[in-house]
Parts: structure tokens; sequence; C-alpha cells
């Protein structure tokens, strides 16, 4: 549920984004129904729902760090496979002169010819070469002094910062818990600051739709969400898109009493909730087939079994986080569970 700061900072870009819908002919569509992830972009033109000069200069707060937008972003950096994601079916793509950091490789239907900076956090010169006027990171950690700058410091040089909200951790900004309908509203804040509402109410419809027609698994089973680690797992708590999804999909986490959104998780406590099914988040550090490995290896984990019969789901590390991926994982996940030989 949002907490009254996150709605301080939402209400000032609703409101921007009705005034950029209203050459539309009516506001951005209500709904507070849950909704599902695009399977294409948004492109064209935004059907004349371009911004009015009233439309800016807005003011959003994101994540403590207010961000005056004075007119659409056009050279945008993009950090993690979040931002660069959302920007694509947003259609989007033309504005973004770089990119890091990438959690995975973007989905075929949004795919198209980005630079690369660095496959890892980049360094903030190689960022500032492309003068970009924004930096979308997906966590707020990628805005420091080792990585691509302060926030503050970036400011000073004229370029607005963006963190996805959802992956805020400030008190009072952080989800607790994520839903559905915040990702939805940060999806149009995103396109609010684009001048590109019409395209962002499209997408969050086109999503609602789809969570809408997902059938959630109906056995009531127990998951274990098995993001990395090995002498102690690293799992999806009961606040974050680890929750958000699995729940959607029918399972009851394991962890859902671990107030955060990933934490580390004792091997004794995984094994004493015995999960009926395990979901293994797919990246190149941390593969599925090193996980299977570390949970067939362990001489206690190896006896569960989830483990001794291989009820595992598997999601890639980029669809883990939440975004504009977040329903294709819950219909992901339910497809799997009905291919699954489960209790």
């Amino acid at each position: 549920m949002r907490t009254p700061a996150v709605l301080l900072r939402t209400l000032p870009v609703l409101a921007a984004a009705s005034l950029l819908l209203s050459g539309c002919g009516g506001p951005a569509p209500a709904g507070t129904a849950p909704g599902a992830a695009a399977t294409g972009s948004a492109t064209g033109p935004d059907d004349g729902a371009g911004a009015p000069a009233s439309a800016f200069p807005f003011t959003v707060d994101n994540c403590g760090t207010e961000v005056t937008v004075s007119a659409p972003p056009r050279r945008v950096v993009t950090i993690k496979s979040t931002s660069t994601e959302l920007l694509l079916a947003l259609g989007l793509g033309d504005r973004i002169v770089g990119t890091a950091f990438a959690d995975g490789p973007v989905p075929e239907r949004w795919r198209q010819d980005l630079p690369v900076i660095s496959e890892q956090l980049p360094a903030q010169e190689p960022v500032l070469v492309l003068d970009p006027d924004f930096v979308y990171a997906g966590w707020e950690s990628n805005f420091s002094a080792d990585g691509a700058g302060e926030r503050a410091a970036l400011g000073k040089l004229g370029i607005n910062t963006y963190v996805s909200p959802a992956a805020c951790r400030e008190p009072g900004y952080q989800p607790d818990p994520l839903t559905f309908d915040q990702i939805f509203a940060d999806i149009r804040e995103v396109g609010a600051i684009f001048d590109a509402g019409a395209r962002a109410d499209r997408l969050v419809a086109e999503q609602r739709r789809q969570l809408e027609a997902v059938e959630p698994d109906g056995k009531g089973l127990s998951a274990l969400w098995y993001s990395s680690g090995s002498d102690t797992p690293y799992v999806g708590g009961g606040t974050g898109a680890p929750q958000l999804v699995m729940e959607a999909a029918g399972l009851r986490n394991i962890a859902a009493d671990v107030d955060q959104a990933w934490s580390p998780l004792s091997w004794e406590a995984v094994a004493d909730r015995n999960p009926d099914v395990i979901v293994l988040v797919d990246s190149s550090w941390s593969s599925v087939k090193k996980k299977i490995g570390v949970l067939e290896q362990h001489p206690v984990i190896s006896q569960l079994d989830a483990v001794k019969e291989g009820r595992y789901l598997v999601v890639p590390f980029a669809a883990s986080e939440a975004g504009v991926r977040s329903v294709e994982t819950v219909q992901s996940l339910t497809d799997q569970l009905a291919k699954l030989d489960a209790p």
C-alpha cells in the first residue's frame, strides 16, 4: 500500500498526466483492478496527446529526490534492465543514447540496437561523454560516486536523475508491500515525464487485461523464491516483486513473513518450511544449473521432495524485478505450474 510520502510523489505527476491527455478528449483511464506484461511496444505518435505548454515544468518526488522536468528528456542513459525495457515498451528507444548493467537480454519484441556503455555499473565519465539530459536507473545504488555519479552532483550538471519507484529503499518510499497498482502508476509517471502519457495508458490497459486473464494455480502450493547464494540463500521476501508475482500466480511464499523484498534466509529455515516448489532465478552469474547443483549437494535440502522430484520453476533475472515484465512473469509461473507434476 502506498504511504503518504509516495502519494505526495504521485499526485503532481498524475496532474501532469491529466494535462498530457487533455488533447485526447478525456482524462487517463481510471481503474484500480490489477492489470498485466506487454506483448509489444506502444509505438507511433501519441495520438494528439502531446503535452500542452502548461504541462511542463512539473516536479516529482522520486525516492526522496525532487526531479523537476522542464521538457521531455531527449538523451537518456538507462542503467539496469527495468529502465531500458520500460522505455522500449513505450516506444522510446530512440531517446536512449546508452545502456548499462543489463540483467539479461531484452525480449525479442522490444529488441533494437542500443549502444552499451558497460556490462556492469558504469563510471560517471562514460556517462557524461554521452551528454545525457536524463539518467534512468533501476536501483538507487546505481547513483554513487563510484558509479554513474551522485544524484546531486549530476543535477548540478543539468542532468536529471530518476530511479524506478518500485526500487525505492527510503522509509516512506519503499513499497510495503508492492502492488500492481503501484507498478502501473510508475509506468504512467514515466509516461508523463517523457510526454508519452497516451502510450503509457495503453500499455497499462493492456497489462491490466493480461493480468485479469491469468488463471492462478488453485492447488495452494508453497514456494521458495531462490535468487542467489549458496552458503546462505538470498530469497524473495514478503514485500517486493517475488511476493507479488507468486501470490498472483497462486503460490504461497514460504518467506512471506520476512519484511523485505529480498533477504537472506537460512537453509535450516527453508528445510523447516519445506516448499512444494522452488522458483529459480536465472542469471549469467548465478545460473539455474548452478542453483540446482547447490540444492542437490546440500545434505538437508537435497532431501526435500521439491528437490528430489525436480519441482522447479524458472524466471529470468531481468523479469524478476518490478516493472514492465512483472505480469509476464505471473503468466509464466502459471504456465509452468500447469505442466509441473506437483502434489
